[in-house]
């Protein structure tokens, strides 16, 4: 492959460089892992080390794989599944901060009456 400069077995530092074990001593953000058995351009194995490597760091993370799906999930109930995970983990994971917010709503709405 040229992307590995040679073959696996001609340059196996490239896989090994590639793994998720090499950078798994900084691993610590939570981590939703998606792949499809078909997926002919990211190997499963390296899906499966990954969330490995992140439950035995008790790093918080998800698996959801698809065994008919390849790099994109197309069958219209496998694509609706793939929507509520990542959206339920989004909303688990990247809430804003409510208060912060709603303060710079308060904050415009003073603004604006201000104004008028």
């Amino acid at each position: 492959m040229q992307e590995f400069k040679g073959t696996a077995w001609e340059n196996p530092q490239a896989l090994i460089d590639q793994a998720p074990v090499t950078y798994a001593r900084n691993f610590k953000t939570p981590m939703l892992i998606i792949h499809g058995g078909n997926d002919y351009r990211v190997d499963q194995s390296q899906g499966f080390a990954m969330f490995q490597v992140l439950q035995a760091k008790h790093v918080p993370s998800k698996l959801l794989y698809f065994e008919n799906e390849n790099h994109w999930v197309l069958k219209p109930a496998d694509n609706i599944a793939w929507y509520h995970t990542v959206l339920d983990w989004l909303d688990q994971w990247m809430k804003t901060d409510r208060t912060e917010y709603q303060r710079q709503l308060q904050a415009e709405e003073a603004i604006t009456a201000k104004h008028e």
